[in-house]
């Protein structure tokens, strides 16, 4: 029997909706947008980064701001960064319906992600 907890999103300002809603249906987990909180699209990333930890959430993201965080106060809890530049919703989509399995496995053992055009990348 797996101990692992299952995988908790938080999708931020940056990316759209559908992507919560994909991951949602896709993964079955417990997916966020911040149109989903009380303050909507202007949660400031330090209230992002408290319910990440707070709940366990990894934030999905293209502010690097959240790198800066993570790499220097161990915050948000994981993050996933989105470095594809403009990209439509349907290829967004697409770009995870490719990498989801390579994604979820990854996150059972590593912190920090991104996530480009091309690649999955892990780092330290």
């Amino acid at each position: 029997m797996s101990t692992a907890e299952p995988l908790r999103f938080l999708v931020d300002a940056q990316l759209p909706r559908r992507l919560a809603q994909f991951l949602a249906f896709h993964t079955g987990c417990d997916c966020l947008h911040t149109l989903d909180l009380p303050a909507a699209n202007q949660t400031q990333d330090g209230s992002i980064t408290q319910l990440s930890m707070a709940e366990k959430r990894v934030v999905i993201t293209k502010d690097a701001g959240f790198v800066n965080s993570f790499i220097l106060h161990g915050q948000p809890y994981k993050l996933l960064l989105v470095s594809t530049g403009n990209i439509s919703t349907n290829d967004l989509l697409a770009l995870f319906r490719e990498f989801l399995p390579q994604l979820t496995k990854l996150f059972a053992h590593h912190s920090y992600l991104e996530l480009s055009r091309t690649l999955l990348v892990t780092h330290r």
